[in-house]
């Protein structure tokens, strides 16, 4: 399939700079570089621009997506309280079907024939991308550098720029490979590459060493509507503003740090270490308001759909049916999930200290250990002796009565 107009998933790093003249000489076409601001910082941003036009684009469309990624994407992810393989706040996986989408309406704009993407062959994010591009343009071709050229290192890469005369700021004294947006950073590559070599010190991108954070511990209050945040400390804040100032806060004081070791999608183990302060804050807050406003088998309910998402999520099936309907359950199950949560910050850790909602299902008059006017603890024989009726006729048969 031949191929005029491409649109090329750009980040201004050394791969995606050294696919723009890739892409220009093997498939003779113009080259239009997509930036997606999902709050990977104004840092990464700057220049990126004057990079993609001196790598030889055409045009560079700078998309900004993080209030989007915050309200559309994140926080359906947490009210339903997904995460990965117990650890895992899917900070890398979330971002990928806003920026695919995005990538695909600046497609359409331009009148793009193909999209392109910097994925490796051996991650998951090829498949996220191209299972989003599959559902919202299975027009368009796709094209994977990673999977057709044959550079296979950082100084091949370097070598090719240098012997075109393009600009790039990378070297080959790079360690570590580096994903960041609104929700997390992520770090891999390096001592990371050893199972037994703990994590060093520059491994941690965002926050404080815990045993080096303040001795003051830091108290939050977070407002929930409907289960998502909209409160800190009682400021109204947008989707992106409260993720942004809370990544801050909690960052300082050492919290969301996890050094893991995960199954990928294509079927080998990685090991990553994932910072994801205001997340890590606001999991633990929310769950803390659904155990008060839930009832146990809503809560369950909640736990099963939460571990579905986080599987779908992480195997880019965003754009499905499936995530509709689970989508649609977990908003079912928040409608009642408002309420303030108070967290306490302190070396690392995010403590919940309180939580009260209009909704909650506790009832000091029923739970207390006092003297009550409501509840019958003679009722309980009953209870029990029904409860455990399957044990006593199976005890009973094995009796021979």
């Amino acid at each position: 399939m031949s191929v005029s107009k491409v649109v090329l998933a750009y980040s201004g790093g050394l791969d995606t700079s050294a696919i723009v003249p890739w892409l220009k000489e093997n498939y003779d076409c113009e080259v239009v570089a997509f930036v997606a601001d999902v709050g990977q910082g104004a840092e990464e941003l700057e220049g990126v621009e004057a990079k993609a036009l001196a790598s030889g684009a055409s045009e560079c469309h700078i998309v900004d997506l993080k209030e989007e990624l915050a309200n559309e994407y994140i926080w359906p992810m947490l009210q339903a309280e997904s995460v990965y393989e117990d650890d895992y706040l899917l900070g890398t996986s979330v971002a990928r079907p806003v920026i695919a989408k995005a990538q695909v309406m600046v497609a359409r704009k331009v009148g793009a024939d193909a999209l392109a993407h910097g994925c490796t062959g051996k991650g998951n994010d090829q498949v996220r991308f191209e299972s989003c591009f599959a559902a919202l343009a299975p027009d368009l071709k796709v094209i994977a550098p990673w999977r057709e050229w044959t550079m296979r290192s950082r100084e091949e890469l370097l070598n090719y720029l240098s012997e075109r005369n393009i600009p790039c700021s990378a070297s080959l004294t790079k360690i570590y490979s580096r994903d960041a947006n609104l929700w997390h950073i992520s770090t891999e590559g390096g001592e990371l590459e050893d199972t037994w070599t703990p994590a060093g010190v520059n491994c941690w991108a965002w926050t404080v060493d815990p045993k080096e954070a303040p001795n003051e511990a830091e108290v939050l209050d977070i407002d929930f509507e409907a289960g998502v945040p909209v409160a800190l400390n009682g400021e109204v804040l947008s989707g992106a503003n409260l993720i942004e100032r809370l990544n801050g806060v909690a960052a300082a004081h050492g919290v969301g740090r996890v050094d893991i070791v995960e199954n990928r999608l294509v079927g080998m183990k990685s090991r990553g270490c994932y910072e994801t302060p205001a997340g890590t804050v606001l999991l633990a807050a929310h769950q803390a308001l659904s155990h008060l406003v839930l009832d146990k088998v809503c809560s369950q309910h909640l736990k099963f759909l939460g571990l579905q998402f986080a599987q779908l999520l992480y195997d880019g099936r965003w754009f499905t049916p499936l995530r509709e309907a689970i989508v649609a359950g977990v908003q079912s199950l928040n409608k009642e999930l408002t309420g303030q949560v108070r967290v306490e910050l302190y070396k690392g850790r995010a403590t919940v200290l309180g939580s009260q909602s209009p909704h909650s299902l506790f009832s000091e008059a029923f739970a207390t250990f006092g003297a009550d006017e409501v509840y019958n603890q003679k009722d309980a024989a009953g209870f029990i002796r029904l409860y455990s009726l399957p044990a006593r006729i199976k005890a009973l048969k094995n009796e021979g009565k």
